[in-house]
């Protein structure tokens, strides 16, 4: 159904809405739809500019219809004063999702997520990109600041993981993220958020699990001593 008329960036400041030219009304359902895969990641989500691209000029009626969509039904709040704008050439449009070296197996439906259908990526997830997954996300690469990962099940990146992380999106709290470098700018499983502070400096010394324990995200060494 998506016609990709929406491109979604992510930076550290918040999330930039993009609309390519195209009829309205599939805009909206388009933006919906993008925001219902991974609700619970956006909800709460800061939005710093929503803006047209390829010639697109967004009026103002329209520019309050996507507003009252993402703020009374996502619960997303809006911040378009921000002195911190994301740039964007109207060529680079289709970072929105992924922008090439996507394998996605499909290993079957299962409930289990150990079991899900997973999602490969041989590419390095650069700044605004967005990868989802009804299933399990693997990335052989690394994940830029920026880049974002969302996914129903596990979250592994055989790389550096500086970005974004959303695993157990649809609240399934067993989800785990496992990276050789993990060191995120945000980390969420299902609604339990940990978010890096801003004096934090050391890098992680070598592969590292996070998952939730009393209610809170636990990140331990990957491959515990013997």
């Amino acid at each position: 159904m998506s016609k990709n008329l929406i491109a979604l960036k992510g930076t550290d400041q918040g999330i930039s809405i993009f609309i390519k030219q195209g009829n309205f009304e599939t805009v909206k359902e388009e933006l919906k739809e993008r925001i219902e895969k991974s609700k619970n990641f956006f909800k709460g989500a800061k939005v710093i500019e929503i803006s047209g691209v390829e010639g697109k000029e967004i009026t103002q009626r329209e520019q309050s219809e996507l507003e009252q969509i993402i703020t009374e039904k996502y619960n997303m709040i809006i911040d378009t004063d921000t002195d911190v704008k994301t740039e964007i050439k109207e060529k680079e449009i289709e970072i929105e999702i992924v922008e090439g070296g996507e394998d996605q197996i499909n290993m079957g439906y299962f409930e289990d997520i150990d079991e899900a259908k997973t999602k490969f990526i041989r590419s390095t997830v650069r700044s605004g990109q967005l990868i989802e997954s009804d299933g399990n996300i693997v990335i052989l690469g690394d994940v830029n600041p920026g880049g974002v990962l969302s996914a129903r099940g596990n979250i592994v990146v055989v790389g550096a993981l500086r970005g974004v992380a959303n695993a157990g999106n649809d609240g399934n709290e067993d989800a785990i993220v496992v990276a050789f470098n993990l060191n995120p700018s945000q980390l969420r499983i299902a609604n339990v958020r940990s978010r890096k502070s801003d004096d934090e400096t050391s890098e992680p010394n070598g592969p590292e699990i996070a998952s939730i324990y009393n209610d809170t995200i636990l990140i331990e060494p990957y491959l515990t001593k013997r």
